[in-house]
């Protein structure tokens, strides 16, 4: 099989699919938008999506799936109704969270039951304000009965300059 370079259509295309695979259908166009750009591995593997030099997500290496930005996030929020791929944390936690620190279980108020340990999740507050992003360490069911340990591994806070790391 002769190797084809990907031209910047396919990649678009690989992306968005990818998107609504892990984020639900339509999600893919919503984070990436035609002025999508890619930053690419050595080996050409996609590993940052920017649209106008921003940061949308990060093709994590381990697994394939996304990391996002806060403004991946913000369009995500934007799309998905509440309570969809959402942690609610208490107002205590607010600022905490916003500015980049881990969501403990005991502040956590609800959480969109269909979502699973490990995967890429939005944090807000009570009122449905996007406060950060990051990965759920547990399922919701084990989150909603512990007191202690985190919840939410928080990536990126409102507040708080964006990690790129996975």
């Amino acid at each position: 099989m002769t190797n084809i370079p990907a031209t910047p259509e396919m990649r678009l295309k690989r992306v968005r699919m990818m998107a609504d695979y892990q984020f639900g259908k339509g999600a893919g166009v919503v984070l990436f938008d035609e002025n999508a750009t890619f930053l690419l591995s050595k080996t050409k593997r996609i590993r940052q999506i920017h649209s106008k030099k921003e940061r949308i997500a990060t093709v994590r290496a381990r697994d394939g799936f996304f990391t996002l930005s806060m403004e991946g996030a913000r369009r995500l929020h934007c799309f998905l109704k509440k309570p969809a791929m959402r942690v609610v944390v208490s107002e205590e936690a607010v600022p905490f969270v916003s500015q980049g620190k881990t969501a403990f279980c005991k502040h956590i108020l609800s959480i969109d039951p269909e979502i699973r340990a490990k995967e890429e999740i939005l944090v807000t507050d009570e009122n449905d304000r996007l406060l950060a992003t990051g990965q759920l360490v547990l399922s919701p069911a084990e989150i909603l009965v512990s007191e202690t340990g985190p919840a939410v591994l928080v990536r990126n806070g409102i507040e708080k300059n964006e990690k790129d790391d996975e």
